[in-house]
């Protein structure tokens, strides 16, 4: 696995590039992954080599990088194919950075880490996926009126289920804690 990062004054984006070998090894990558989508100066894109020998691997990679972690996500053919890719987004990146699609727009910092440890305890939610949901629903009251529809666009389908099953359980039940 390789790592490219390049940058201006106001944004840093961290180019990873998961080979065959890595796809087809395990989930190894996975750790990098999440080191750079926690990273709050960093903004991740995923260069993932997908080949007639990793194709049966790409679904698994593909839905934890996009779904659980919130990256963008792009399969290339070949080391080559990678390279010019990665020169292709620095000079986008460079020229000028807010036009470039790919580039994730900077997540606000959270203003109580309170909240997000509050988040992290609902069934489904975790460390990865209480900063995309704040993101989205500033607060627990935003979170708990939310549509499935809506949540399910945020942590997928299971993820979304649990949240709102938590939230909507009948008040006859005992309290919940979170």
């Amino acid at each position: 696995m390789a790592w490219v990062t390049a940058g201006t004054r106001d944004a840093r984006s961290c180019i990873l590039y998961v080979t065959e070998a890595d796809l087809v090894a395990g989930k190894g990558y996975r750790k990098r992954l999440v080191q750079i989508r926690n990273s709050s100066h960093l903004q991740g894109i995923v260069l993932v080599e997908k080949t007639q020998m990793s194709e049966q691997y790409f679904p698994a990679a593909q839905k934890f990088t996009v779904l659980d972690l919130g990256m963008v996500l792009l399969p290339v053919c070949s080391q080559k194919e990678a390279a010019s890719l990665i020169i292709q987004l620095v000079h986008e990146q460079a020229k000028e950075p807010s036009k470039n699609p790919f580039l994730r727009k900077k997540r606000a910092q959270l203003s109580e880490p309170s909240l997000l440890q509050t988040v992290q305890q609902i069934p489904g939610v975790g460390k990865v996926k209480a900063p995309l949901l704040l993101q989205k629903f500033p607060s627990i009251q935003h979170l708990s009126n939310a549509s499935m529809q809506e949540l399910e666009h945020v942590v997928g389908q299971a993820a979304a289920q649990r949240i709102h099953t938590f939230f909507t359980q009948s008040s006859d039940s005992a309290p919940r804690a979170l």
